[in-house]
């Protein structure tokens, strides 16, 4: 019987160099649990596979829509079935079955762009019954309803959409929604027209911190067109200035510190990252005056959510009275590394200490007290709680766990992060529909976060379910394991500085629904990579970025390490 021929690398990108130079090779244990990493990769991208294929399968036959639920809501809606499902749908057919982009996830998008939109209402979104008779849900417009499913669309689904893909026919939706979202704006306030302000509070703040996060990122991907300052600092002015009376901590009765009330607080900050970064560019003068304006609002805003909104482990509870100090919900957030984001990014452009050192706090006791917790709609006969509980709080460990990692303060949180997965995981239904809501989205969001952790960025494609793809960092090499029960070709994908590339951000700050960015290829930067016992190759960033062909036959398992060239 002859041997298992040894799986290799095929040799076929453009510029391919031979180096006798030896690369540093991780040790034997990083190879092993490089290897441990793909069964858990395995088990995310198939779940995530199946997932994909279960909601398909309930897709309303005309327009190829998927209902808000599947109990009581046949209908699509921009904040619920677009923002928290459909983007997810999409991730999971480009990470593990490409061909269905094109057949089913495209023209859902078009459908989507065609049939939600209202006449008078440009291309903003709309509801869309899918049961019975066809057609926009509701006769009548109503602006706080568009709004919030356009808002919510981009935030939630568009952004993270672009965070993987770069500009694309998605990220081309995001920008008709914010542009018309504001051609529209009808609702005065001192320092000009913005979408919503006190209709119903608690709806207007979260969408203006939808757009807030919306415009501080697509500001830089626009090219830096100014407009989008321009209303990001109407609505910041309105929120943070005296004349607004609408400060989060000065003026709010009820601050929410958890997802539908949180928004504000990290769109803030995240306009106010921009404002300074855009204060560097040429003729920036007036935005650093403006974020100078800003900062002592900003700080008194998260200084005093600390004094009076977290518990003794820095955990947020879901909400406070800001003004008297009152907690208004005792829950705890589940959404609390989507607050903490805005504290570490006001770290990374004032320098605060205080701020990145009381995100170490939630981190070290995660592995202490908080496996297998009630995050959300715990109850005697439902002690877990529901599955998004778990999707938000491993998201917001992964996030922030992505810039503090060094520190070994934080180390605990990696083995609560691979409890809870598994806790997470549980929810699936053999059918690959989750809990047969909107949510299921957010267990396929957070499945692929954590897969990206475990291989440090690589994909394979094509995916495939007997494939097993893992990474571990150990210093400046990267250990790569590939393995697959039949034979297999095709490439291993380097990830890049997606902040820098896809959202032309000018640094990585911590971003709600991100995906954090591990072990990523500078274009212009030669790499190392060798397979065990062969010779060292040389690749640009640029190739790896493409993808490295890989040949492996039945049941082989390939080792590469992967490190910067000196």
């Amino acid at each position: 019987m002859n041997p298992v021929p040894a799986p290799r690398l095929l040799l076929l990108l453009a510029g391919t160099v031979w180096c006798s130079l030896p690369a540093a090779e991780p040790s034997r244990s990083a190879f092993e649990r490089a290897a441990a990493q793909g069964a858990l990769v395995q088990e995310g991208l198939n779940r995530c596979n199946r997932y994909l294929h279960g909601w398909l399968g309930v897709a309303e036959p005309t327009t190829g829509l998927i209902p808000r639920n599947l109990k009581d809501s046949p209908y699509w809606n921009g904040r619920d079935s677009a923002a928290d499902n459909y983007p997810f749908m999409v991730l999971s057919a480009d990470f593990t079955e490409r061909p269905l982009l094109a057949a089913k996830l495209r023209p859902m998008l078009e459908a989507e762009r065609r049939l939600t939109a209202r006449p008078g209402w440009l291309r903003l979104t709309d509801e869309y019954n899918l049961k019975g008779t066809l057609g926009l849900r509701f006769p009548e417009a109503n602006a706080e309803r568009i709004f919030f499913n356009s808002a919510e669309y981009v935030k939630d689904g568009l952004l993270a959409l672009t965070e993987w893909l770069g500009p694309s026919p998605w990220s081309e939706r995001m920008f008709e929604l914010i542009d018309d979202s504001f051609a529209l704006a009808a609702v005065e306030t001192p320092f000009g027209k913005v979408p919503l302000k006190g209709v119903d509070k608690a709806v207007a703040v979260e969408v203006s911190g939808d757009y807030l996060q919306a415009l501080a990122r697509i500001y830089w991907m626009s090219g830096c067109e100014e407009k989008y300052l321009r209303w990001g600092i109407r609505l910041a002015d309105t929120y943070l200035l005296p004349e607004g009376r609408n400060h989060p901590t000065r003026d709010f009765a009820s601050l929410g510190l958890r997802d539908h009330g949180c928004e504000i607080v990290s769109g803030l900050c995240e306009f106010y990252a921009t404002l300074h970064f855009a204060g560097r560019r040429p003729g920036g003068a007036e935005w650093t005056a403006k974020k100078a304006t800003y900062e002592p609002h900003v700080h008194e805003m998260l200084d005093r959510i600390l004094a009076v909104g977290v518990n003794e482990d820095g955990m947020f509870y879901n909400a406070i009275n800001p003004r008297t100090g009152a907690i208004v919900n005792r829950g705890i957030s589940d959404s609390w590394g989507y607050v903490y984001d805005a504290y570490y990014t006001v770290y990374l452009v004032d320098g605060t200490t205080a701020y990145r050192e009381a995100i170490v706090r939630p981190l070290a006791a995660m592995d202490g007290k908080y496996r297998g917790f009630g995050w959300e709609g715990a109850s005697a006969a439902r002690p877990r709680g529901g599955m998004d509980g778990y999707a938000d709080s491993i998201e917001s460990a992964l996030n922030l766990y992505n810039r503090l990692a060094a520190d070994p303060r934080v180390a605990s949180v990696t083995a609560w992060m691979d409890s809870e997965i598994q806790h997470m995981w549980t929810y699936q239904q053999p059918n690959g529909i989750i809990e047969a809501w909107h949510g299921d989205g957010n267990f396929a969001r957070t499945t692929i976060m954590y897969c990206l952790w475990k291989t440090q960025g690589v994909t394979a494609q094509p995916w495939r379910a007997d494939l097993r793809l893992g990474a571990v960092r150990e210093g400046d090499a990267l250990a790569v394991v590939v393995a697959a029960e039949k034979p297999w070709e095709g490439t291993l994908v380097f990830d890049r500085p997606r902040h820098a590339e896809n959202l032309k951000l000018p640094i990585d700050w911590p971003r709600i629904n991100q995906f954090p960015e591990w072990f990523t290829v500078q274009a212009n930067r030669r790499y190392q990579v060798r397979q065990a016992g062969a010779r060292v190759e040389s690749h640009s960033g640029r190739e790896l970025a493409a993808g490295l062909p890989v040949k492996l036959a039945a049941g082989a398992k390939l080792e590469l390490t992967v490190t910067a060239s000196p």
